[in-house]
């Protein structure tokens, strides 16, 4: 009996011009559909216009804000799983994605999520150490294995392919994790809500 594919968000979180995040995201992208069991869904924060303002407490967004969020917001909350491909900005993720995290609250609740993360000596280590408190906070479950690239520009072929056989590896272990938690978290949320 063969199982549902887990449905999988990868957030691409780097909105800068000249970003490297979506070289980063395609290959992690061809890799989940070669790895199987995974439905693959993209979601590039540099496509919604999430504004940096939020309306007060209690008091519902402009049409046109709603209008943006919800680009987003049917994806997340459709996924099983999310692996976060973030690069490390001044020893932390971007402001992009604590946004696009902050603009949603139920859509990560019981759910893993995993890292990808790169850029120059720490390969985007650091961004990750921050993130997992900010999920932590929204009861998501990170995976403990990552996947990281140090010198991320040099470590790429032309073909878009990491260079050595190590990315692989780990991309292979992070998303054997991140599927069975998809699973498992799934069973029991199906079977009880969480209390959270």
């Amino acid at each position: 009996m063969s199982e549902a594919p887990v449905r999988v968000a990868v957030i691409v979180g780097s909105v800068r011009e000249g970003r490297f995040g979506p070289v980063v995201a395609d290959w992690l992208t061809g890799f989940a559909r070669e790895h199987g069991g995974f439905d693959v869904d993209v979601v590039d924060l540099a496509e919604p216009d999430l504004p940096l303002v939020m309306p007060a407490f209690g008091t519902p967004p402009p049409a046109t804000v709603v209008a943006e969020v919800a680009k987003v917001t049917p994806r997340l909350e459709a996924a099983d799983a999310f692996v976060v491909v973030t690069p490390e900005y001044n020893h932390s993720y971007p402001a992009s994605l604590k946004n696009a995290i902050d603009w949603h609250r139920a859509e990560w609740v019981a759910k893993p999520v995993a890292f990808v993360s790169y850029g120059g000596i720490s390969g985007g280590l650091r961004a990750v150490e921050h993130l997992r408190a900010v999920f932590a906070e929204l009861h998501a479950v990170t995976i403990r294995e990552t996947v990281s690239f140090h010198g991320a520009h040099t470590r790429f072929g032309a073909d878009g392919s990491p260079k050595d056989d190590g990315a692989a590896v780990a991309a292979k272990a992070m998303l054997g994790q991140l599927g069975w938690w998809a699973r498992s978290l799934a069973e029991a949320r199906a079977v009880r809500p969480y209390p959270g």
